[in-house]
C-alpha cells in the first residue's frame, strides 16, 4: 500500500471517529454559552460536522485511488488547514481549550502527511 493509501485512510478512519459521535454533542457543547445550554446557531453546529463528514468519504476515494484523484489532495490540504490554523490562533488568544487545540495540530500533521502523499504520488499518465 502506498503512502498516499494509507495516509488518506487512515485520515479517513481518525475523521470518521472524531466527527460522528458530535451529532450528539449539541447541548454539551453549548452547556458555556448563553441560552441555557443552547447554541445560537446549530445549523453551523451540523453544516460543520456534515461537511466535514462529507471530506472523509473524499479521503476514502482518495485512498482507494491515489494517482487518479492526485489533484484532489491539494483541497484536501487547504481542508486540514481551514481548521488547523484558526484552531491554534484561537488557542493562542485563550478563546478556546487545549482540546481543540490538540485537534487543530493532529489536522496540521494530516496536511503535511497530505503534502507528501501529493509530492509521492505520480501524475495522471
Amino acid at each position: 500500500m502506498t503512502f498516499a493509501r494509507r495516509t488518506f485512510l487512515v485520515a479517513a478512519v481518525y475523521g470518521f471517529l472524531a466527527l460522528l459521535p458530535q451529532y450528539l454533542l449539541e447541548t454539551p457543547v453549548g452547556a458555556g454559552m448563553p441560552g441555557g445550554g443552547l447554541l445560537a446557531r446549530p445549523e453551523h453546529f451540523y453544516g460543520f460536522v456534515g461537511v466535514a463528514l462529507a471530506w472523509q468519504v473524499l479521503f476514502v476515494l482518495i485512498a482507494r485511488d491515489p494517482v487518479r484523484l492526485r489533484m484532489a489532495m491539494l483541497p484536501a490540504i487547504l481542508e486540514k488547514l481551514a481548521f488547523g490554523v484558526p484552531a491554534l490562533a484561537l488557542f493562542a488568544a485563550g478563546r478556546v481549550d487545549a482540546l481543540v487545540a490538540i485537534a487543530g495540530v493532529v489536522d496540521l500533521l494530516f496536511a503535511a502527511a497530505f503534502l507528501v502523499a501529493y509530492r509521492r504520488t505520480p501524475g495522471t499518465p
